[in-house]
Order: C-alpha cells, then structure tokens, then sequence
C-alpha cells in the first residue's frame, strides 16, 4: 500500500506540473483528469473511500468532462493560440508591459 501511495503522489505532481506547462489546453485538461485521479487513489489509500469516490465521480467525470466539451466546442484559431503564448512570455512575468 505505501508503494502505491507514492506512485499516486509521484503521477499527481508529475501530472500536475503538465498541466502548468502544456501549451495545449486539451492535452492539460487530460492531465488535469490524470491529476484528479490520482488524487482519489491517495484518499483510497489513506482510508476514505467515500472521498475517493467523490473526487472521481464529481470531479474528474463531471466538471472536467463539462470543461473538456466546451474547450472543444470552441475551436480556437491561430491567431488566439499566438495572442496566448505572447501573454505568457517569459519577459511578461519579469517586468510587464
């Protein structure tokens, strides 16, 4: 159990960290999903159940399907996709503007 309590963690902080740097937003919801997942293996593990269930079943089967559906519903062009990546720049974060 405490082998698999570590891997849980080590896949949700791995996952976690893609999704900070995914420039695809689809492929970060997915990890995201991954993320969630992993965390309702770490309160199975822990000895709650109920909690697992709840993580898996409202959080990563409804919210992030909903938000997987309307990403993809609203089929961003190029154009948005380079506005995005100028915005998260690394010069923006040091001195903006």
């Amino acid at each position: 159990m405490i082998t698999l309590f570590y891997l849980a963690g080590a896949i949700a902080v791995i996952s976690t960290a893609a999704v900070i740097v995914q420039t695809n937003i689809v492929h970060a919801l997915l990890y995201l999903i991954l993320s969630l997942l992993a965390v309702a293996v770490l309160f199975y593990v822990l000895g709650a159940p109920f909690a697992a269930a709840l993580e898996a079943i409202v959080y990563a089967g409804a919210i992030l399907v909903l938000f997987l559906f309307v990403i993809m519903m609203l089929n961003l062009g190029q154009h948005t996709r380079d506005q995005e990546r100028s915005w998260l720049s690394a010069r923006m974060f040091v001195a903006p503007g």
